[in-house]
């Protein structure tokens, strides 16, 4: 009996599944693809990072919409709104600090720039709030309804932001030491493309230890997976609910504020373009895949930057093209969230 109960546990082991590295690698493929056609080694450095950069950013605002969706399996083509009033507040705070912006301390302008992204999130964050109450709220589980009601939610919160800060496109200038590039080699890299790169580091990494080290993760996991077990357990996935349409609205809000910096400007219908790659990248990388929607944006930001610079008439397309190819080939994205 003793040796039949020693050999159980080896018996009934779960072997770990091997985690998938093919989707990553498409990076550093579409990378090295453009290499060669490039043929500048130093452009191709300077249009590598610009597209990290962008992708950084465009993860930062869809990361909060794909657990919205995965959790809530909510429709929110109001998300663009957050995006627009994260890039407005952001802009006032700066505009706010002109002294420490016009300063040629880096850390000067980093502290004008931080306190700038922490009100546009509490901000986007505390509109989320109310926008998943008012409007969100009485359509769950209503997809059609949903995104009537979300994009209806959008082009009252663009007039209203056009009534606060005006329907014409605003300049929102660099802090001094943020201006112009660092020269590595040949290549010159932008100084606000490498912040942008080094914040969505920062998101990913902390989105990474919430969702897989604390509880608060486990249970967001297990919701996007199997919601109503979740309740069975005694969890009020209801207050989860909101916490992450918070939270995503909060990213929205930071991400909001960085593309006005990528941009060097604003404009009350910025959301709604940024909309367009927001959903390219979720369903890229899988509806409801935190990894997923991260790998999808490097990839959009890269070929968006490439295309761009080897045949700008095709660059807006690119990216429709890219999600038609990665689809064909993973008809439900990079890295697959079960039940979706």
């Amino acid at each position: 009996m003793s040796t039949v109960a020693a050999d159980l546990p080896a018996a009934s082991a779960i072997p770990k599944a091997q985690f998938d590295w093919l989707p990553m690698a498409l990076v550093a493929i579409l990378a090295l693809a453009a290499w060669p056609l490039i043929g500048s080694s130093s452009t191709w450095l300077t249009l590598t990072v610009a597209g990290l950069a962008m992708g950084m950013i465009i993860f930062i605002i869809a990361s909060g919409l794909t657990l919205v969706f995965g959790l809530m399996d909510v429709l929110n083509f109001g998300h663009g709104v957050f995006i627009a009033l994260g890039a407005f507040v952001g802009m006032s705070v700066l505009g706010s600090m002109g002294d420490w912006t016009a300063s040629e301390s880096l850390w000067r302008n980093l502290v004008a720039v931080l306190p700038a992204m922490l009100v546009a999130m509490l901000v986007a964050g505390a509109i989320g709030w109310a926008f998943e109450r008012v409007l969100v709220r009485p359509v769950y589980g209503m997809h059609l309804k949903q995104i009537l009601i979300t994009m209806g939610g959008m082009i009252i919160g663009e007039e209203l932001i056009k009534v606060v800060w005006g329907p014409g496109p605003q300049p929102l200038p660099l802090p001094t030491a943020l201006r112009g590039a660092l020269v590595v080699g040949d290549a010159a890299v932008e100084k606000v493309r490498l912040l942008a790169v080094v914040i969505g580091a920062i998101v990913l990494i902390a989105m990474l230890f919430t969702l897989n080290r604390t509880k608060l993760g486990l249970l967001i996991r297990a919701g996007v997976q199997d919601r109503e077990m979740v309740e069975s357990l005694g969890y009020r996935i209801r207050q989860l609910f909101v916490g992450v349409f918070v939270a995503g609205s909060a990213l929205a809000g930071l991400g909001g504020s960085l593309w006005g910096l990528y941009q060097q400007g604003v404009v009350p219908q910025m959301g709604a373009a940024v909309n367009v790659l927001i959903f390219i990248v979720i369903i890229i990388g899988g509806l409801g895949s935190t990894l997923g929607c991260f790998v999808g944006a490097l990839l959009v930001g890269l070929m968006a930057n490439y295309t761009g610079f080897l045949a700008p008439k095709v660059a807006m397309f690119s990216n429709i093209g890219l999600m038609v190819l990665i689809l064909l080939w993973r008809p439900q994205g990079l890295y697959p969230v079960a039940n979706r």
